[in-house]
Formats: structure tokens, sequence, C-alpha cells
């Protein structure tokens, strides 16, 4: 399979920072580095224009990144509780999804996408879990989120843990 280079407008991980020019598959440029903004096609003109841009791209991307790091201070520390069915075994009926601990972020006064929620795979079971929730490509802060079938198990499980911790 053939790959195509590209000029990264920011930082992605796994693959590199401001201003590489790196292989990827064409589908993936495509489909998403390219109608994201996230990069550019690496033609002459490209460069060109890359190297003329550089330091406002860079002024921008350390701006936000600044922006992201002052909501990650205020967010450090953040819990919140998800109330879902589940058998008596713990097993949930359905799973916690990204966008359900998006929602529950909203809820607590927080603006983030359910893109930006790292869980790695569902939530099926009741309990206490670290979710990783990425504010910008350099920036992530962790989120205890609480699945509990009512209000008063989570404040259970909430003192089970602080014990055991």
């Amino acid at each position: 399979m053939e790959h195509v280079k590209v000029i990264l407008l920011q930082r992605v991980a796994k693959l590199g920072y401001i201003g590489d020019v790196v292989n990827v598959k064409p589908g993936f440029a495509r489909n998403y580095l390219l109608p994201k903004k996230i990069a550019l096609r690496a033609t002459k003109g490209n460069m060109k224009y890359f190297e003329e841009q550089k330091a406002s791209i860079e002024a921008a991307n350390a701006e936000t990144r600044a922006q992201a790091e002052k909501i990650a201070e205020k967010m450090k520390g953040l819990s919140v509780v998800l109330i879902r069915q589940a058998s008596e075994k713990g097993h949930l009926y359905g799973s916690v999804t990204g966008r359900d601990v998006a929602m529950a972020i909203k809820e607590a006064g927080y603006t983030v996408t359910a893109g930006q929620v790292n869980l790695g795979m569902p939530i099926k079971e009741l309990g206490i879990y670290e979710v990783s929730v990425d504010l910008h490509p350099e920036v992530s802060v962790a989120v205890k989120l609480n699945v509990a079938k009512s209000e008063d198990e989570a404040q259970q499980q909430t003192v089970a843990e602080k014990e055991n911790a």
C-alpha cells in the first residue's frame, strides 16, 4: 500500500509534532488529517507556505495549549457520578461510553466532547474508574468516574475507595 507525505499542523499522538513531515496511509490523510486541518499535503508549495506560517501556527498552538492547561488545572480532582441500571452482580444493562462521560462532565460545568474522552473500552460494570480526557493533543487530565445504581450506592463506593486507598 502506498503512503502519502503530509506536514503536521499540530501534534498527533503516535505520529509526530508540528512541522514534522510524516508518511501516512492515503485514507487516514484524506478522511481525517486533511478535513480537520491537522495536516497539509507535503507539496513544495505547502512546504513553503508552512515555513512562512510556522511562527503563527506555533503561537496559536501555544495559546490553545495554555488555555487547555488552565482548564486541566481546574478539572484536576474532578469526580462525576453516573447512575445506571445493573444486575445484582453489578453488570450494567448496556454500557457507559465516551458520550455518557462527556455529558456528565458537561453537567459538572466543563465543555468536552465525546471524542476527547479516552475510555479504552466501554464500561460494563459498576465501580469507580479513572478516565483520561484530552483537552489538547499535549494536555490531558484524569477524571474519576463513579458508576452506580443510585446516589446512595455512589457515596458508599466513594467511601469504600477512600478507605482502600
